[in-house]
């Protein structure tokens, strides 16, 4: 067994399983720019080295990802050029991730949403607890999703259900999420990281040829190229960073007031 403890992810190899965890539950384990920076190193050694057969992503403190730092974000005060590089920078481990030739599987309990929802969609399986909740909340504060989602959630649940998903940035409850085929399996908070790992492990003895064949296959099957669909959820982020609106919702929401937007509840569902 190895593992590196840092200040933000801790990153444990055990039985050829690499388990990556967030770890800043002050913040609900936001993707604060150093966390990004230590998972793109981790990434790439997970990339590297061969004898790493399947991933872990998970989240310490009881909560996966909050997404994205909105302190970090006004503080950055990005013009479109800079949120522009900021997005290709991300994409470049992000597309380490996504087209990973071994198995990752996504824990999730508490929250994931924004980029923490985004995370959880870019693994293969997600396992989640009944208290797990997600939520694609990139519009309350004028922003489009990211790390990935305009790619992977309509291939989860359809694209009529992305749009509602995204365009209501509503929270959706685990069993919601069961429902839609975005989550695979609950589990209790204390079975839920044995049960991620020992699927993990299972893949183990499986052909490294023929796993990365599969998931290089079924990446395609769909149609439309993932580099196409980053570059033009990069375009689009920092046009949408760049907005007055953008920065009103950053601040009202760092100001604890009410957002500008918000969804219609509906009380009664068929």
């Amino acid at each position: 067994m190895t593992m590196t403890h840092t200040s933000l992810l801790q990153f444990e190899v055990s039985e050829q399983v690499a388990t990556l965890t967030f770890n800043s539950p002050s913040k609900r384990n936001a993707l604060e720019p150093a966390m990004r920076d230590e998972l793109a190193v981790a990434l790439q050694q997970i990339q590297q080295d061969r004898s790493i057969r399947a991933v872990v992503l998970t989240g310490a403190g009881g909560h996966f990802c909050s997404g994205g730092d909105l302190k970090n974000i006004a503080a950055a005060n990005l013009d479109n050029g800079g949120w522009l590089q900021r997005m290709q920078t991300l994409h470049a481990w992000l597309q380490v991730l996504l087209t990973l030739d071994r198995p990752v599987i996504a824990a999730v309990d508490g929250a994931a949403a924004g980029a923490g929802f985004s995370l959880a969609l870019a693994a293969d399986f997600v396992l989640a607890t009944p208290r797990a909740w997600f939520n694609m909340s990139f519009l309350k504060v004028g922003l489009v999703p990211d790390v990935g989602a305009l790619y992977t959630l309509p291939r989860v649940v359809g694209v009529q259900r992305a749009k509602e998903i995204m365009l209501s940035a509503r929270d959706l409850d685990a069993q919601e999420a069961l429902r839609l085929g975005i989550v695979m399996e609950l589990h209790e908070p204390d079975q839920l990281l044995p049960r991620a790992q020992a699927m993990a492990r299972s893949f183990v003895g499986a052909s490294p040829a023929a796993v990365a064949l599969i998931k290089r296959s079924l990446g395609s099957a769909l149609g439309g190229g993932l580099q196409d669909m980053l570059s033009a959820e990069a375009q689009a982020q920092a046009l949408a960073a760049g907005t007055a609106e953008h920065r009103e919702a950053v601040g009202r929401f760092l100001n604890k007031q009410p957002p500008l937007f918000a969804w219609p509840s509906q009380d009664k569902r068929p």
